[in-house]
């Protein structure tokens, strides 16, 4: 039995298409509008680049699965699994989306550093150093939930998880060379994703 977003009805495939095309439309928007205009501040690394090629391929895999791997759709409780995925996709884009606007013109979605910029502590910030790949990861297992197969929701974590850990560790070290000690003992009270454990 294939997942409910291509099985389901109208209904279901209304809400899965419906969450899943607001999110790329606002991430779409955001990669248009929060790049960074001054390549010479760039200390990226290709991990913007690597990020994206991994999602995609996540999303096709993500999306084939059910259908080449149709023993991995969940079975178990599908209706409020995937109802389950849609207010996560929807709380993770709303999370993500929070904390990109907390970090004002410091945030883009290339790693670069700006002139004044500053340690950031507000809102989740005081917690985490990441909330907005928190929030892209939230929404990505939401995601992965919601298309109705484990191996689905397994490969798009592991792919963007792989992305998003290289991406940490090339922000964190342009970070640290910038702002030097303040940056360095906020990483010492802080965890990278998840508030006192990760």
């Amino acid at each position: 039995m294939h997942p409910l977003p291509f099985s389901g009805g109208l209904a279901y495939t209304t809400i899965f298409w419906t969450t899943y095309v607001l999110w790329l439309v606002l991430e779409t928007i955001g990669a248009r509008t929060k790049r960074s205009s001054d390549s010479s501040k760039s200390r990226d690394r290709g991990s913007y680049r690597l990020l994206m090629i991994l999602l995609w391929i996540a999303l096709a895999f993500g999306f084939a699965l059910p259908f080449f791997l149709p023993q991995a759709n969940i079975q178990w409780h599908r209706t409020g699994i995937f109802f389950a995925g849609i207010v996560l996709m929807l709380a993770g884009m709303a999370f993500r989306f929070y904390s990109m606007s907390l970090l004002g013109r410091f945030f883009t979605y290339q790693v670069a550093v700006h002139p004044g910029q500053t340690v950031v502590e507000s809102g989740p910030y005081r917690c985490i150093r990441h909330p907005s790949y928190t929030g892209g990861l939230i929404t990505l297992a939401g995601l992965g939930l919601a298309r109705g197969n484990w191996a689905g929701l397994l490969e798009i974590l592991i792919c963007t998880g792989t992305g998003y850990a290289y991406r940490m560790y090339v922000e964190e070290a342009a970070l640290l060379a910038a702002l030097g000690d303040p940056y360095r003992e906020y990483m010492r009270r802080t965890r990278r994703l998840v508030p006192f454990l990760f």
